[in-house]
Protein backbone atom coordinates (compact mmCIF):
# COMPACT_ATOMS: atom_id res chain seq x y z
CA UNK A 1 0.00 0.00 0.00
CA UNK A 2 1.21 3.08 -0.76
CA UNK A 3 0.40 6.48 0.65
CA UNK A 4 0.29 9.83 -1.25
CA UNK A 5 0.02 13.62 -0.07
CA UNK A 6 0.28 15.57 -3.16
CA UNK A 7 -2.28 15.81 -6.51
CA UNK A 8 1.22 15.82 -8.61
CA UNK A 9 2.64 12.12 -7.21
CA UNK A 10 -0.87 10.21 -6.78
CA UNK A 11 -1.92 11.22 -10.46
CA UNK A 12 1.59 10.29 -11.81
CA UNK A 13 1.36 6.82 -10.50
CA UNK A 14 -2.34 6.34 -11.63
CA UNK A 15 -1.26 7.50 -14.89
CA UNK A 16 1.19 4.81 -15.38
CA UNK A 17 -1.72 2.20 -14.16
CA UNK A 18 -4.14 3.37 -16.70
CA UNK A 19 -1.55 3.24 -19.71
CA UNK A 20 -1.62 -0.45 -18.63
CA UNK A 21 -5.13 -0.95 -18.84
CA UNK A 22 -5.63 -1.52 -15.01
CA UNK A 23 -9.90 -0.70 -13.92
CA UNK A 24 -9.14 1.86 -10.71
CA UNK A 25 -11.73 1.40 -7.97
CA UNK A 26 -12.28 5.37 -5.76
CA UNK A 27 -13.81 5.17 -2.45
CA UNK A 28 -13.49 8.70 -0.91
CA UNK A 29 -14.24 8.82 2.88
CA UNK A 30 -13.23 11.75 5.65
CA UNK A 31 -11.24 8.99 7.99
CA UNK A 32 -12.13 7.82 10.97
CA UNK A 33 -12.93 4.56 9.10
CA UNK A 34 -15.57 1.74 10.49
CA UNK A 35 -16.88 -1.53 9.05
CA UNK A 36 -18.91 0.25 6.61
CA UNK A 37 -16.04 2.13 5.38
CA UNK A 38 -14.76 -1.43 5.30
CA UNK A 39 -16.86 -2.79 3.39
CA UNK A 40 -16.67 -0.30 0.55
CA UNK A 41 -13.11 -1.58 0.18
CA UNK A 42 -14.05 -4.89 0.15
CA UNK A 43 -16.66 -4.81 -2.53
CA UNK A 44 -13.92 -2.27 -4.58
CA UNK A 45 -11.49 -4.84 -4.47
CA UNK A 46 -13.55 -7.13 -6.08
CA UNK A 47 -14.12 -5.43 -9.25
CA UNK A 48 -11.21 -3.38 -9.96
CA UNK A 49 -7.72 -3.92 -10.37
CA UNK A 50 -6.55 -1.13 -8.16
CA UNK A 51 -8.39 0.56 -5.45
CA UNK A 52 -8.01 4.25 -4.22
CA UNK A 53 -8.96 5.06 -0.92
CA UNK A 54 -8.85 8.74 -0.29
CA UNK A 55 -9.05 10.24 3.53
CA UNK A 56 -9.82 14.24 3.86
CA UNK A 57 -12.19 15.96 5.80
CA UNK A 58 -13.51 18.64 3.71
CA UNK A 59 -13.78 21.82 5.58
CA UNK A 60 -16.04 23.09 2.49
CA UNK A 61 -18.90 21.09 3.27
CA UNK A 62 -19.47 21.58 7.37
CA UNK A 63 -22.36 23.90 7.89
CA UNK A 64 -21.14 24.37 11.76
CA UNK A 65 -17.34 25.15 12.54
CA UNK A 66 -17.65 23.01 15.79
CA UNK A 67 -18.87 20.55 13.89
CA UNK A 68 -15.68 20.25 11.87
CA UNK A 69 -13.53 20.84 14.64
CA UNK A 70 -14.70 18.07 16.44
CA UNK A 71 -15.10 15.39 13.66
CA UNK A 72 -13.13 12.77 14.93
CA UNK A 73 -9.34 11.99 12.98
CA UNK A 74 -8.08 8.72 13.39
CA UNK A 75 -5.67 8.88 10.63
CA UNK A 76 -2.76 5.82 11.85
CA UNK A 77 -5.34 3.78 12.88
CA UNK A 78 -7.00 4.17 9.35
CA UNK A 79 -4.06 3.47 7.67
CA UNK A 80 -3.39 0.20 9.50
CA UNK A 81 -6.73 -1.09 8.80
CA UNK A 82 -6.84 -0.40 4.82
CA UNK A 83 -3.12 -2.01 5.08
CA UNK A 84 -5.12 -4.94 6.10
CA UNK A 85 -7.52 -4.46 3.65
CA UNK A 86 -4.71 -4.40 0.80
CA UNK A 87 -5.84 -1.33 -0.35
CA UNK A 88 -3.74 -0.32 -3.32
CA UNK A 89 -3.38 3.80 -2.83
CA UNK A 90 -4.44 6.09 -0.41
CA UNK A 91 -4.69 9.65 -0.74
CA UNK A 92 -3.89 11.51 2.52
CA UNK A 93 -4.07 15.61 1.11
CA UNK A 94 -3.73 18.49 3.40
CA UNK A 95 -6.90 20.93 2.94
CA UNK A 96 -4.03 23.70 0.68
CA UNK A 97 -3.22 20.53 -1.70
CA UNK A 98 -7.43 20.00 -2.12
CA UNK A 99 -7.74 23.93 -1.67
CA UNK A 100 -4.56 25.67 -2.94
CA UNK A 101 -7.34 29.02 -3.99
CA UNK A 102 -11.21 29.24 -3.04
CA UNK A 103 -13.30 27.07 -5.08
CA UNK A 104 -16.16 29.35 -6.56
CA UNK A 105 -17.57 26.04 -8.54
CA UNK A 106 -21.34 26.03 -8.46
CA UNK A 107 -23.29 23.10 -9.85
CA UNK A 108 -26.62 22.95 -10.74
CA UNK A 109 -28.57 20.42 -8.52
CA UNK A 110 -31.96 21.19 -9.39
CA UNK A 111 -34.01 20.49 -6.10
CA UNK A 112 -31.91 17.87 -4.66
CA UNK A 113 -29.77 20.12 -2.74
CA UNK A 114 -33.01 21.91 -1.22
CA UNK A 115 -34.72 19.33 0.71
CA UNK A 116 -33.41 17.34 4.11
CA UNK A 117 -29.94 17.68 4.44
CA UNK A 118 -30.00 20.41 1.98
CA UNK A 119 -32.38 22.72 3.91
CA UNK A 120 -31.57 21.94 7.47
CA UNK A 121 -27.24 22.15 6.48
CA UNK A 122 -26.96 25.29 3.78
CA UNK A 123 -24.11 24.96 2.04
CA UNK A 124 -23.38 21.64 2.22
CA UNK A 125 -23.77 20.18 -0.64
CA UNK A 126 -21.82 22.52 -2.60
CA UNK A 127 -19.05 21.46 -0.90
CA UNK A 128 -19.92 17.95 -1.35
CA UNK A 129 -19.84 18.27 -4.75
CA UNK A 130 -16.70 20.97 -5.09
CA UNK A 131 -14.70 18.04 -3.37
CA UNK A 132 -15.95 15.19 -5.22
CA UNK A 133 -15.80 16.71 -8.26
CA UNK A 134 -12.08 16.93 -7.51
CA UNK A 135 -11.34 13.30 -6.62
CA UNK A 136 -13.20 12.20 -10.21
CA UNK A 137 -11.42 14.70 -12.37
CA UNK A 138 -8.28 13.97 -10.63
CA UNK A 139 -8.39 10.16 -9.93
CA UNK A 140 -10.54 9.48 -13.00
CA UNK A 141 -11.94 6.13 -11.74
CA UNK A 142 -13.92 3.57 -13.27
CA UNK A 143 -16.24 2.83 -10.80
CA UNK A 144 -16.84 4.79 -7.34
CA UNK A 145 -18.14 3.46 -3.91
CA UNK A 146 -20.69 5.31 -1.76
CA UNK A 147 -22.19 3.97 1.20
CA UNK A 148 -26.38 4.06 0.79
CA UNK A 149 -26.34 5.62 4.55
CA UNK A 150 -25.75 9.45 2.85
CA UNK A 151 -28.71 8.49 0.92
CA UNK A 152 -29.23 11.94 -0.44
CA UNK A 153 -25.39 12.69 -0.97
CA UNK A 154 -25.61 9.44 -3.22
CA UNK A 155 -28.32 11.02 -5.57
CA UNK A 156 -27.04 14.15 -5.73
CA UNK A 157 -23.33 12.30 -6.66
CA UNK A 158 -25.04 10.67 -9.44
CA UNK A 159 -26.32 13.99 -10.43
CA UNK A 160 -22.67 15.04 -10.50
CA UNK A 161 -21.60 12.26 -13.04
CA UNK A 162 -24.08 13.29 -15.03
CA UNK A 163 -23.30 17.08 -15.17
CA UNK A 164 -19.31 16.47 -15.52
CA UNK A 165 -20.34 14.08 -18.66
CA UNK A 166 -18.15 11.24 -16.81
CA UNK A 167 -18.07 7.82 -17.82
CA UNK A 168 -18.32 6.36 -14.23
CA UNK A 169 -20.13 4.06 -12.72
CA UNK A 170 -21.31 4.62 -9.48
CA UNK A 171 -21.91 1.89 -6.75
CA UNK A 172 -23.90 2.42 -3.99
CA UNK A 173 -23.63 -0.10 -0.90
CA UNK A 174 -25.77 -1.17 1.69
CA UNK A 175 -25.96 0.58 4.99
CA UNK A 176 -23.88 -1.81 7.93
CA UNK A 177 -24.92 -1.32 11.45
CA UNK A 178 -24.23 -2.42 15.10
CA UNK A 179 -26.31 -5.32 16.04
CA UNK A 180 -28.33 -3.34 17.73
CA UNK A 181 -29.79 -1.39 14.48
CA UNK A 182 -27.48 1.78 14.78
CA UNK A 183 -26.11 3.14 11.41
CA UNK A 184 -22.49 2.62 11.64
CA UNK A 185 -20.93 6.17 11.11
CA UNK A 186 -17.75 8.03 12.32
CA UNK A 187 -19.94 10.48 14.71
CA UNK A 188 -20.89 7.74 16.70
CA UNK A 189 -17.71 7.32 18.25
CA UNK A 190 -18.33 11.01 19.78
CA UNK A 191 -21.78 9.46 21.67
CA UNK A 192 -21.42 9.00 25.68
CA UNK A 193 -22.21 5.85 26.94
CA UNK A 194 -25.83 6.76 27.81
CA UNK A 195 -27.05 8.48 24.23
CA UNK A 196 -25.55 5.38 22.75
CA UNK A 197 -27.94 3.23 24.67
CA UNK A 198 -30.59 5.74 23.39
CA UNK A 199 -29.32 5.71 19.57
CA UNK A 200 -30.98 2.23 18.58
CA UNK A 201 -34.59 4.31 19.05
CA UNK A 202 -33.57 5.56 15.42
CA UNK A 203 -33.85 2.72 13.30
CA UNK A 204 -36.82 0.77 15.79
CA UNK A 205 -38.40 3.55 14.83
CA UNK A 206 -37.69 3.79 11.02
CA UNK A 207 -38.96 -0.13 11.38
CA UNK A 208 -41.97 0.24 12.93
CA UNK A 209 -42.96 3.36 10.32
CA UNK A 210 -42.26 0.79 7.72
CA UNK A 211 -44.52 -1.77 9.34
CA UNK A 212 -47.56 0.85 9.71
CA UNK A 213 -47.84 2.00 6.50
CA UNK A 214 -49.94 -0.90 5.32
CA UNK A 215 -52.57 1.21 7.74
CA UNK A 216 -51.54 4.76 7.23
CA UNK A 217 -51.41 7.39 4.76
CA UNK A 218 -47.50 9.01 3.99
CA UNK A 219 -48.88 12.18 6.37
CA UNK A 220 -50.25 10.09 8.70
CA UNK A 221 -47.03 8.03 9.39
CA UNK A 222 -44.79 11.48 9.60
CA UNK A 223 -46.95 12.64 12.24
CA UNK A 224 -46.70 9.03 14.15
CA UNK A 225 -42.96 9.45 13.59
CA UNK A 226 -42.50 12.81 14.93
CA UNK A 227 -44.69 11.64 17.90
CA UNK A 228 -42.76 8.82 18.83
CA UNK A 229 -39.37 11.17 19.16
CA UNK A 230 -41.67 13.73 21.06
CA UNK A 231 -41.51 10.82 23.76
CA UNK A 232 -38.22 10.41 23.64
CA UNK A 233 -36.81 13.94 25.52
CA UNK A 234 -33.12 13.00 24.06
CA UNK A 235 -33.87 12.55 21.19
CA UNK A 236 -34.57 15.82 18.90
CA UNK A 237 -35.92 14.88 15.50
CA UNK A 238 -34.54 17.60 12.65
CA UNK A 239 -36.82 16.33 9.81
CA UNK A 240 -38.52 13.17 8.56
CA UNK A 241 -39.41 12.63 5.35
CA UNK A 242 -40.62 9.80 3.07
CA UNK A 243 -39.52 10.95 -0.73
CA UNK A 244 -39.10 9.05 -4.28
CA UNK A 245 -35.81 7.57 -4.81
CA UNK A 246 -34.61 10.20 -8.01
CA UNK A 247 -35.86 13.03 -7.32
CA UNK A 248 -36.18 13.53 -3.99
CA UNK A 249 -39.74 14.74 -3.99
CA UNK A 250 -41.59 13.34 -0.74
CA UNK A 251 -44.83 11.64 -1.25
CA UNK A 252 -48.20 11.91 -0.33
CA UNK A 253 -49.78 8.45 -1.45
CA UNK A 254 -48.46 5.01 -1.42
CA UNK A 255 -47.49 4.97 -5.33
CA UNK A 256 -46.15 1.39 -6.62
CA UNK A 257 -44.58 3.19 -9.85
CA UNK A 258 -42.38 4.94 -7.87
CA UNK A 259 -39.46 3.39 -5.26
CA UNK A 260 -39.51 5.17 -1.66
CA UNK A 261 -37.55 5.81 0.99
CA UNK A 262 -38.04 7.50 4.52
CA UNK A 263 -34.68 9.49 5.60
CA UNK A 264 -34.05 11.48 8.86
CA UNK A 265 -32.04 13.51 11.15
CA UNK A 266 -31.91 13.33 14.92
CA UNK A 267 -29.78 15.47 17.10
CA UNK A 268 -29.00 13.34 19.87
CA UNK A 269 -26.26 15.07 22.57
CA UNK A 270 -23.81 16.88 20.63
CA UNK A 271 -23.88 14.64 17.51
CA UNK A 272 -26.08 14.78 14.90
CA UNK A 273 -27.39 10.96 13.11
CA UNK A 274 -28.84 10.15 10.09
CA UNK A 275 -30.50 7.27 8.60
CA UNK A 276 -33.11 6.38 5.75
CA UNK A 277 -34.72 3.08 5.03
CA UNK A 278 -36.33 1.90 1.92
CA UNK A 279 -39.81 1.60 1.88
CA UNK A 280 -40.92 -1.07 -0.74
Amino acid sequence: MIVYRTKTDLTGHLLSLQNEGKTIGLVPTMGALHEGHMSLVEKANTENDIVVVTIFVNPTQFNEPSDLDHYPRTLDQDLELLRQLEADLVFVPSVKEMYPEEDTHIFDLGSLDKVMEGKHREGHFKGVAQIVSKLFLLIRPHRAYFGQKDFQQLVIIHRLVEILELNLTIVPCPIIREKDGLAMSSRNTRLSKEDRKLAPFIYETLVQAREKKEDLTPSQLKEWVTLEFKKQSELNLEYFEIVEDKGLMSVDEWNTSVNKVACLAVHLGEVRLIDNLNFD
